[in-house]
This record gives C-alpha cells, structure tokens and sequence, in this order.
C-alpha cells in the first residue's frame, strides 16, 4: 500500500469519528455544532488542495468544489423554500459532505445525496407504521445525510488494490 493510500484511509477514518459524533449529537439534540462542522469542512477542503497540490492532478479537487457547492446549495435552497424543516447545520453538513462525496466523484455524489433521503424517508414510515410518529414529528436528518454519504463512498470506492487470484 502506497503513502497516498494510507493517508487517505487516516483521513477518512478520521471523518468517521466525526461523522459518528455528529450523528449522536444531532440524533439527541437537533444540533449539529459550527465548532465541529465547520473546522471539518476547512479540514477537507485543505486536504483535497493539499492532495491537488502534490500530486499535480485538479480533477478531484475541482469535482470537490463544485460538490460542496451543488450538494450544500440544495440544501440551502430545502432550507429557504421550508424554513420549517432542514437547519442551517443540515445545510452546513451537506456542504461538507458534497466535498468529500464531489472528491471520490459523481457517483458517489448521486448516492450519497439520494440514500440519505430514501433512509430518512423509510425510517420515518416505520415510525408512522408502529405509531411512533405522526407528520408533525420532528427527525434528526444528520445522522440519515451521513449515512448516505457513507454508503456512497463505500459503494463507490476502493481504496485498496485488487487482489488477484494466483492460479
């Protein structure tokens, strides 16, 4: 396994214990802290640049950009047209998100983006089945936007080389 390789797996591996703290605090609070989305965000962006950088190839960091731009400006506009559901750190989050699924690529985008809205939606019609819940009750939708971005990058990407079988 190559240095490159290794620092990746580092850094996403650090973006699953944050992703797994945001989780639960927005699953117990409705809140997802600037003081933690926001230095990620910075985090990431400063490691796809650095990568960029280093390796003398733009694509993933431009295709970067433009997911956070594309995935956190759906967001903001959910946020605009009802001011009563997604939040400003669901917006802040998706940001976030668009950068590191935008990095892996397109696919990865689409999957993410869309799983965690097909997640949220089956969790919510469980609720409603075993009447837990009703339309007027509130959902954590972070912890379904990282679960989504989550699946995308999984179902997306390999890290590792192939192994062949010897034969």
């Amino acid at each position: 396994m190559d240095l490159r390789t290794v620092l990746v797996v580092l850094a996403h591996a650090a973006l699953l214990v944050i992703a797994v703290a945001l989780a639960v605090i927005d699953a117990r609070t409705h809140r997802l802290p600037n003081r933690i989305v926001l230095p990620t965000l910075a985090g990431a962006a400063l490691l796809a640049a650095t990568e960029a950088l280093l390796t003398g190839e733009s694509a993933a960091l431009i295709r970067a950009g433009w997911g956070m731009v594309i995935l956190g400006g759906f967001y903001a506009a959910l946020r605009i047209l009802g001011r009563s559901g997604m939040g400003g750190g669901d917006v802040k989050l998706a940001a976030l998100i668009g950068l590191v699924l935008g990095w892996h690529g397109w696919t990865a985008l689409a999957a993410g983006a869309a799983s965690a809205f097909v997640l949220a939606a089956l969790y919510a019609l469980v609720l409603m089945v075993l009447r837990r819940a009703d339309g007027a009750t509130r959902i954590a939708f972070g912890p379904w936007m990282l679960l989504g971005a989550l699946l995308g990058i999984a179902v997306t990407w390999a890290p590792l080389p192939t192994v062949t079988a010897l034969g």
